[in-house]
């Protein structure tokens, strides 16, 4: 997006990949009405609605939303369900994150664990494949959020997030998260048995706790801390992950 357009970091990460949509970043207005519209709606409608038999076509579109607003948050079917206040059932939710995250969308990423039934049965960590679909059903602009370092945060996480699901489609490598109580790393890739934990902290962070738990745990190939004072998230969205195996 760089070269092509001259986009910034900072405009990468709040208005996302879509090229026909670079043109409109001038006026938010038009841009955030040509994601909703252009994108979100025909890929909902044309690739979902019209390839396969969807019986709650409301709770989809929800979920989406859902999806979206809690990027980068790890939630439960059963939450899911709270907050989406439909007689629907967990097997429908996560059929229907299933083909979000077939259509491009949004993806449930699993729990790291070496155990394949839990990890199957883990609750999902929402991820956006775009940061351009969180920064369209957001009330924000470029200019106010980017002076909100918090929220911030949470769009470079999601970024970094979009840059590691849209490489792994195409590099065959598996992205999860990991948690164990209060104990979470933010990313695990894995490919051909090696695994590499890595953690995204805004401000001037260095090795977590979640690492060291993660680390003593999974004896990983490489641990990677994506701050001010390691790797820099302006870097990362700019290498093949594959690279770091």
């Amino acid at each position: 997006m760089h070269e092509a357009f001259g986009f910034t970091e900072e405009q990468y990460v709040w208005f996302g990949s879509y090229p026909g949509a670079a043109v409109l970043i001038g006026n938010e207005d038009r841009w955030k009405d040509y994601i909703l519209h252009s994108l979100i709606e025909t890929t909902i409608s044309k690739d979902i609605f019209q390839l396969t038999r969807i019986d709650k076509p409301a709770l989809l579109k929800r979920l989406f939303e859902l999806s979206c607003f809690y990027s980068g948050q790890i939630l439960s079917y059963t939450k899911m369900l709270g907050q989406l206040h439909d007689a629907g059932n967990t097997t429908t939710l996560s059929h229907y994150l299933n083909l979000l995250d077939s259509a491009g969308l949004v993806s449930g990423l699993e729990k790291y664990t070496l155990e394949k039934v839990r990890q199957k049965s883990s609750s999902p960590k929402l991820q956006v494949q775009n940061t351009a679909l969180m920064s369209a059903l957001s009330d924000n602009t470029f200019e106010n959020i980017i002076m909100q370092p918090k929220l911030w945060g949470r769009f470079v996480e999601a970024a970094v997030g979009s840059h590691l699901i849209n490489f792994s489609k195409q590099s065959k490598f598996n992205v999860y998260y990991w948690r164990d109580r209060n104990q979470e790393v933010d990313f695990v890739i894995e490919k051909r048995g090696k695994t590499i934990g890595i953690e995204v902290k805004s401000g001037y962070k260095q090795i977590t706790t979640g690492m060291n738990a993660f680390k003593k745990k999974f004896n990983p190939h490489k641990l990677i801390l994506i701050s001010n004072t390691g790797l820099s998230w302006k870097e990362f969205i700019k290498i093949n992950p594959l690279e770091l195996f």
